[in-house]
């Protein structure tokens, strides 16, 4: 199987005696041995086996299964959330005294661990700017292991060269991890541009219909059993259920985003041509300023829109408030379009300056755009606009 469809589809955990066709939720936590060598064997891992779910589940592996194949990864470990994935990674490959390189637009709750609690145990950061990727080399120092990036980045849907970071890493030796949420494994594959490990939360796109939390990293095999041996002892690790649920949702993943996608351009359009609008951004818009670099690394723009109201914080939360049917919410990647003022709500306590390192201006509005019929989705934020 080579492609995402079927992959998605078609990769599933070994039937039981039952010979059922759609895979069966393995709600337990521990499992059974034969007898005391099987139970040796087991847990000096001579064999390859389910022991405790917190280490691995029949759901939880499955779903890691279909991630790695889709992203072209050796190996993966699922997590609770994908914060959780974010922290185990990273805390996982970092030593105190080392030093991680980031793009200065990433996830709050990463921001916050990159500032607020590594540096509890001596793990240094440096910022570069989306747009500065050339200055990445000048912030390379003897103890720095990792270069982070997301891409798309939220909330400003700005968009990182993976190749030109892949390159830096690979000449200076250093682990390139990718927080590729915003765009799945069906519009992007960061290891073919160099990466490392490639992280998810599942909670957003995978999930698709705002249910369940889960995180997922993948990449090289080697690092993986790393994270794997941290997680296993500290206890991040998904639930069965949910596991379930997002390996179910990763069926649909590749006809849900090309319609995700199709609204998403569409909807772009029309607000560039809007006279309350500043300006719009959108991957596949050809007035992104990384319009060239997205066509390069990903397959269409994904479903998120950002553009800057006209009238600040103020215009901005009277455009919120004046919202018919879309949903006012901080997730994304619902089937039901999503829409934020993050300048008034998430990110509103970082300072101006903060702000706009992170690209995150007074009018800024999020845009997660659903699968609901495109022309209602224009008609709601056409009269929000309006009023």
């Amino acid at each position: 199987m080579e492609n995402l469809e079927t992959i998605a589809i078609r990769t599933q955990a070994e039937r039981t005696q039952f010979q059922e066709h759609s895979v069966p939720l393995y709600l337990t936590s521990s499992y059974v041995f034969d007898n005391a060598e099987d139970m040796r064997a087991s847990f000096a891992e001579e064999k390859e086996r389910n022991i405790y779910s917190r280490f691995t589940n029949p759901n939880t592996s499955e779903f890691v299964e279909k991630i790695a194949k889709m992203e072209g990864a050796e190996s993966g470990y699922a997590f609770a959330t994908g914060m959780s994935a974010v922290f185990s990674t990273l805390a996982t490959l970092l030593d105190s005294g080392d030093h991680i390189i980031s793009a200065r637009s990433v996830f709050g709750s990463t921001h916050s661990l990159l500032t607020k609690y590594f540096p509890k145990w001596n793990i240094s950061h440096s910022y570069f700017k989306v747009d500065e990727v050339d200055k990445i080399e000048s912030l390379i120092k003897p103890q720095t292991k990792i270069i982070f990036a997301e891409t798309p980045t939220n909330p400003g849907v700005d968009i990182l060269d993976l190749e030109e970071l892949g390159r830096i890493a690979k000449k200076h030796d250093l682990l390139l991890i990718i927080d590729n949420c915003f765009a799945t494994p069906y519009l992007q594959n960061p290891i073919k541009f160099g990466a490392d490990l490639v992280i998810h939360s599942a909670t957003k796109l995978i999930d698709g219909q705002g249910r369940v939390l889960g995180g997922v990293t993948v990449g090289r095999e080697d690092l993986i059993r790393e994270i794997y041996l941290f997680s296993r002892n500290t206890g991040p690790a998904l639930s069965p259920f949910n596991a379930w649920v997002l390996s179910k949702s990763l069926e649909t993943l590749p006809v849900r985003i090309e319609r995700h996608c199709e609204n998403a351009v569409k909807l772009a359009e029309f607000l560039e041509g809007h006279e309350n609008v500043e300006w719009v951004k959108y991957p596949f818009l050809k007035s992104h300023p990384q319009f060239e670099i997205a066509k390069k690394q990903m397959k269409l723009g994904g479903n998120i829109v950002s553009f800057e109201i006209k009238g600040g914080i103020e215009a901005g939360r009277n455009f919120i408030d004046n919202l018919k049917f879309c949903s006012r919410s901080a997730n994304l990647g619902d089937t039901r379009t999503i829409i934020t003022h993050p300048a008034s709500t998430t990110h509103s306590k970082l300072s101006k300056e903060e702000s706009l390192e992170a690209g995150i201006t007074e009018g800024l509005i999020r845009v997660s755009v659903g699968l609901e019929h495109i022309n209602d989705i224009i008609a709601d934020l056409e009269q929000a606009l309006k009023n």
